[in-house]
């Protein structure tokens, strides 16, 4: 509901009042408060959670700190009951604080909810969110200007509810300024190991990496799991005949007059329409489809150089670039670690 996404207690013109705590020093530790509500998502608020207490284990550093607007226990979307410290009203100041999300995307952020936000981002240094998290700072008014993500699937409505927000729907975090903003799930461990590293060195992060069995930096962007961030399904009988015609055989070789000739339409109709109805140009469009065929051959278990050649690329090294540029990783590594979740004996 539309009231689930505004708060219409704090006026997005007003000016937000920042505390900002003193570094840490003679044995005080960086205050990491994290917002729960009911129907908050379990694992955008444990996986960061349990970063910092790792990064404890090699610098005692930090202190965890559950909140609720009213300081009572909430529900998590597992049916858990999870108990807090205190409310957000009596939270004090803190160096960081999370926002989690939840899999109801902005209906758990209630004005209740979104007060508290307000009150516990007024009152640190540094401001985050995990997920759907990102709603309550957008509805806060705090991501205007800002670059900033979301987990993929609520990715277009948070760009739509909020166009004063650069949404970048591909990215596993981002961070402007003093506001970061991350994907869902363990998108949040990977921005909590970034914070450690920049209050505490790459050593110190990599040793909590290797200790919870994660990568100290994911490869790639968001657009390794998703398709919906593939290009939008056609609508209008020549793009529909073009994209039935590429579809059927993406490794033939076709220029922009063979599609158009195809379809029965000039060049710039098609130039037009493409771009309008999937995103990008006819033979972005062709290139894309071509690099489908060749990812779905390389999840078969074929080489590198056969998913190129069935693909209709060059060579392979053509079809190397063009998943680079779409994935941010190599189709080696995509395939080892996408292929089969069965462990090497």
């Amino acid at each position: 509901m539309e009231a689930a996404f505004h708060y219409r207690g704090c006026s997005r013109s007003s000016e937000v009042r920042v505390i900002t705590p003193a570094k840490v020093s003679g044995g005080r530790k960086r205050r990491i408060g994290i917002l729960l509500f009911d129907g908050v998502k379990m694992l955008d608020f444990v996986g960061p959670a349990e970063v910092f207490l790792e990064a404890n284990q090699r610098i005692d550093s930090y202190e965890l700190v559950m909140m609720s607007y009213d300081g009572a226990d909430v529900t998590t979307s597992l049916g858990v009951r999870v108990g807090v410290n205190s409310s957000a009203a009596d939270g004090g100041v803190f160096d960081t604080i999370i926002i989690p999300g939840s899999e109801r995307a902005a209906a758990v952020f209630t004005p209740d909810v979104l007060e508290a936000a307000r009150l516990l981002t007024e009152r640190t240094r540094r401001i985050t969110s995990i997920c759907s998290g990102a709603f309550a700072l957008a509805s806060l008014g705090l991501l205007d200007g800002r670059k900033a993500t979301t987990h993929w699937k609520f990715a277009g409505t948070l760009a739509a509810r909020f166009p004063a927000i650069d949404v970048n729907p591909d990215s596993i975090f981002v961070r402007d300024g003093r506001i970061s903003t991350s994907a869902g799930v363990a998108a949040g461990i990977d921005l909590a190991l970034a914070l450690v590293e920049e209050d505490h060195g790459a050593a110190i992060a990599r040793s909590v990496a290797q200790l919870l069995l994660v990568y100290m930096q994911r490869s790639g962007g968001q657009s390794q799991f998703s398709a919906s961030l593939r290009a939008a399904p056609p609508r209008t009988p020549a793009a529909i005949a073009v994209a039935e015609y590429v579809n059927t055989d993406p490794t033939r070789p076709c220029t922009v007059t063979d599609l158009a000739a195809h379809a029965n339409v000039s060049t710039r109709h098609l130039n037009r329409i493409i771009r309008e109805e999937l995103g990008m140009t006819p033979l972005e469009y062709v290139n894309s489809m071509r690099l489908d065929l060749a990812t779905g051959h390389l999840e078969s278990g074929a080489s590198v150089a056969q998913a190129a050649e069935y693909a209709g690329y060059s060579t392979p090294v053509a079809f190397r670039r063009a998943f680079v540029a779409r994935l941010g990783i190599t189709p080696s590594d995509y395939q080892r670690r996408f292929q089969t979740t069965r462990q090497a004996s």
